[in-house]
């Protein structure tokens, strides 16, 4: 996998001209980001030799380098997800890629079903910790020392510097915002209501099926996180419509001018 990593970095080291230190994840109707981003430069996912392919509706499928405020970052405009097929190392697999090039500090955002009842729709949450409720995680099997440790500690997964951070600018700009666990789960289906009782019973505030695998593997690698989820439904068995991935995009996309402005100012500050 290292030889790998290694060709996919070089390839995008060779199509881009940037070298930037902060790396962001776009989730589901989250990718409005790239508008706001200068100087843009795009690298298809499948132009990058061994990357794999995001196959999920309102999933772009690019990495974009550019500037925010002057600063570089790059983007993943597009994620990958267990419940897509792939292994848990092919779903963190740009994060392994992501290091090679330099990057230290990682946002990653996420759509996301509700389970705290003070939540509603459109309320974004800093994730402080998380449950893994896949069964699996990207660091299963022979360790390469190259990447990390075999046993690394996930005592602090979300980075308590870049939340205080983060906290700060949202006051400063009056960004409304909770704090919360995230339960990772492997989709593809809406959870029924007695998995939600038990996942709230766990201690989790909000519910997806993506942020955890990124997240295990930037901490192996040495990435500090920050993480920041958009509820767009609540969780089965509070929620009393059915869900609709149509609903839960819209939903994102209007939630998506707070998180902008906030990521915005954090990228800056960072």
């Amino acid at each position: 996998m290292f030889e790998k990593v290694c060709e996919s970095a070089k390839y995008i080291k060779e199509n881009a001209t940037m070298q930037p230190k902060i790396g962001v994840i776009l989730g589901s109707g989250l990718g409005d980001l790239v508008d706001v981003i200068e100087d843009k430069e795009y690298i298809e996912y499948k132009d990058i030799p061994n990357f794999p392919q995001s196959t999920v509706k309102g999933h772009k499928g690019r990495l974009v380098f550019g500037k925010i405020n002057g600063v570089e970052i790059m983007a993943m405009q597009g994620r990958f997800h267990y419940y897509e097929g792939y292994t848990m190392k092919e779903v963190a697999y740009p994060v392994f890629v992501m290091k090679q090039l330099g990057i230290e500090k990682m946002i990653v955002t996420n759509a996301c079903g509700g389970i705290n009842t003070e939540f509603k729709p459109g309320t974004l949450m800093i994730i402080t910790d998380f449950i893994n409720l896949f069964g699996d995680n990207p660091l299963i099997g022979v360790n390469d020392e190259r990447f990390g440790v075999r046993f690394p500690d996930m005592s602090e997964p979300y980075s308590l510097s870049l939340i205080s951070k983060a906290e700060k600018i949202a006051n400063q700009i009056d960004v409304e915002y909770e704090k919360g666990i995230y339960a990772g789960f492997m989709g593809p289906y809406y959870e029924t209501a007695a998995e939600i009782r038990s996942i709230g019973g766990q201690g989790a505030d909000a519910v997806g099926m993506s942020t955890v695998p990124e997240t295990i593997a930037a901490n192996y690698l040495g990435i500090e996180v920050l993480g920041i989820s958009c509820i767009t439904n609540m969780a089965t068995g509070i929620q009393k419509v059915k869900h609709s991935h149509d609903r839960v995009v819209e939903t994102a996309k209007k939630a998506s001018v707070n998180l902008c402005k906030w990521v915005e100012k954090i990228i800056e500050e960072i």
